[in-house]
């Protein structure tokens, strides 16, 4: 498996920017690798994630990360890639309280997958886009109505957290029914 999982440093960093509870909300785990991000952020108050991966294998290891917490009526698993998955996630309507990025660092995707964020407008109003990458890669100050808030380095990682500052005028916070 070629997962890279989150340090508990950075882990604990990230949700001491974005805040370190939730008060329901979904959450969007893409390129979930072990599920620890989206594991935390249920632990700290976030109603239900949905987690997404393209690598089978790391499918089977948030399945058993998520039945071993205990939490699996609270999550959604797919494997999928991410561009498919968002799309499938805004054709239901789904508005996201916290977005977790974190592709392999190698890959350049950044533009398109903050882009597509933006123009499906998934995020709830307060919502944010948290994403991990190389401590060298420059993310763009904004993308959309998606606005760079915070930018951090713990040793070769980066983190830059995103705010939605677009009109969310357009949707309303769906539940999760339906299929991805």
């Amino acid at each position: 498996m070629s997962t890279r999982p989150t340090t508990d440093k950075v882990k604990e960093a990230i949700f001491n920017m974005i805040g370190p509870y939730f008060s329901g909300g979904i959450g969007l785990d893409l390129f979930a690798g072990s599920g620890g991000l989206g594991i935390e952020a249920l632990s700290r108050g976030i109603e239900r994630v949905i987690f997404v991966d393209h690598d089978r294998k790391a499918v089977q290891t948030v399945r058993k990360n998520v039945a071993a917490c205990g939490l699996e009526k609270r999550v959604e698993i797919y494997c999928n890639d991410a561009e498919r998955a968002l799309k499938a996630v805004a054709k239901r309507g789904l508005r996201f309280a916290v977005i977790f990025l974190d592709p392999p660092y190698k890959e350049k995707q950044w533009p398109t997958l903050l882009s597509s964020i933006a123009e499906r407008q998934l995020l709830e109003p307060d919502g944010v886009v948290v994403a991990e990458h190389s401590a060298e890669a420059e993310l763009p100050e904004e993308v959309g109505g998606l606005i760079r808030w915070k930018r951090e380095t713990y040793g070769i990682t980066g983190v830059t957290i995103y705010r939605w500052e677009g009109d969310g005028s357009d949707g309303e916070h769906c539940g999760l029914p339906g299929e991805l």
